[in-house]
């Protein structure tokens, strides 16, 4: 009985995982059917940032036979995933939380709330403001009797690496909390890698941001902010349980009378044995 136990308990995993997936797809995949007419109207909702800055008679083209179908499309899907994001992550959540302790309940979901939110913010901040200041200088720094059009499908690559940059970006106070919680760094060992991270944040900013100088800042500025609201944040949560024990049980040298009093019983364990 006992070597079927184990087995079936992961069969019964698996199936409950492929039901969470299943569900989580299904969701997907009908909010993708009911933006599906609007595919057009959501890439020129991502394509305005753009187009707003292009010169007079400048527009964007297609080299590909399939790429004015497919690209919409996969703006769809992409806006779809967001829309349906709060309910797969409570399938993650459902099928994590059996497993977790009460404390990590108590700890787990709020992260993921925030993480959430946290991303989406880091995409409106790319969209609404870091967009206009890229496009604007590419547009204004092309030479003169140069015809301004990009490729829809490359400029979706560009703004979704974009989009996962300043969203992934957003997460940083997240991951300094849950590095201080699970006692993996302490707060100060994270205040005394402050300009190590400053410096990070501006070579991350121009290793995924175009070459000018103020997109670049736009992106290492939050970066360090997010940083330091990370470390606030965690300072506020108050340091990880673990730590209470080792400082009650710590080392501390007997006493005169302590010594004595240790001493005399081994003289009369010693009697005893004798």
């Amino acid at each position: 009985m006992s070597t079927t136990e184990p087995s079936e308990t992961f069969i019964s995993h698996l199936i409950e995982l492929r039901a969470r997936l299943m569900r989580a797809i299904i969701a997907v995949v009908l909010v993708f059917i009911c933006l599906f007419p609007f595919a057009k109207d959501l890439y020129a909702l991502l394509a305005h940032p753009l187009l707003e800055h292009l010169p007079k008679g400048g527009q964007m083209i297609a080299t590909d036979v399939t790429t004015p179908f497919f690209v919409p499309m996969k703006v769809a899907m992409m806006t779809a995933f967001l829309i349906s994001l709060p309910y797969v992550l409570y399938q993650v959540w459902s099928f994590v939380a059996p497993g977790l302790y009460t404390h990590e309940k108590r700890l787990v979901w709020p992260l993921l709330v925030a993480s959430t939110v946290l991303f989406l913010c880091g995409m409106a901040f790319a969209y609404f403001l870091v967009f206009p200041v890229i496009f604007g200088f590419m547009s204004s720094v092309a030479p003169a009797g140069v015809a301004v059009m990009t490729d829809i499908n490359k400029y979706l690559d560009f703004v979704l690496t974009l989009f996962m940059a300043f969203g992934i970006t957003f997460e940083v106070p997240v991951a300094v909390i849950l590095l201080v919680k699970m006692g993996v760094v302490s707060i100060d060992k994270l205040r005394e890698a402050r300009p190590y991270v400053i410096v990070g944040a501006f070579i991350i900013g121009a290793i995924f941001t175009p070459p000018d100088m103020v997109s670049q800042i736009m992106l290492a500025v939050p970066l360090w902010l997010l940083y330091e609201a990370g470390i606030i944040a965690a300072v506020m949560m108050g340091r990880p349980a673990v730590e209470e024990p080792v400082q009650e049980n710590a080392y501390r040298p007997l006493d005169e009378s302590e010594m004595e009093r240790e001493l005399d019983a081994i003289e009369e364990e010693q009697k005893k044995t004798e």
